[in-house]
């Protein structure tokens, strides 16, 4: 479990305890990152590790990943309206504040896509 440069594995997870650190390996089947520009990282059967040092949670990922595209299908990609706003999110604050969706893609955009408080703030 750890490398450790030549250190007894023993040694180095005494010296993890002390500093408050724990390592846990999950049984992780599938792990998918989504970068900025909408393209995903996906990795079939990757080796996850979870570091908790001190209430501070780090994951590892190890693995080879295959790059997919950005997804254009309506509801898929948060910034498919070209906005950055779900035309899901859309939908609904229209929806509920009795609004134009073009009013409710505003209101979201100016309350950081926060749909409680575009509605609030059209009601």
């Amino acid at each position: 479990m750890f490398g450790g440069g030549g250190m007894n594995p023993r040694k180095m997870e005494q010296l993890m305890d002390q500093m408050g650190i724990d390592l846990d390996e999950l049984d992780a089947v599938e792990a998918t990152i989504t970068l900025e520009d909408g393209t995903k990282l996906y990795f079939d059967d990757p080796e996850v590790t979870r570091m908790d040092a001190q209430g501070q949670e780090t994951y590892q990922v190890v693995g080879e990943p295959e790059e997919l595209e950005a997804e254009s299908e309506e509801g898929e990609s948060p910034a498919e309206s070209g906005t950055g706003v779900p035309e899901a999110d859309v939908e609904i604050v229209a929806e509920r504040a009795g609004v134009p969706t073009e009013t409710a893609r505003q209101a979201l955009e100016a309350a950081d896509g926060d749909l409680a408080a575009a509605i609030d703030d059209l009601e």
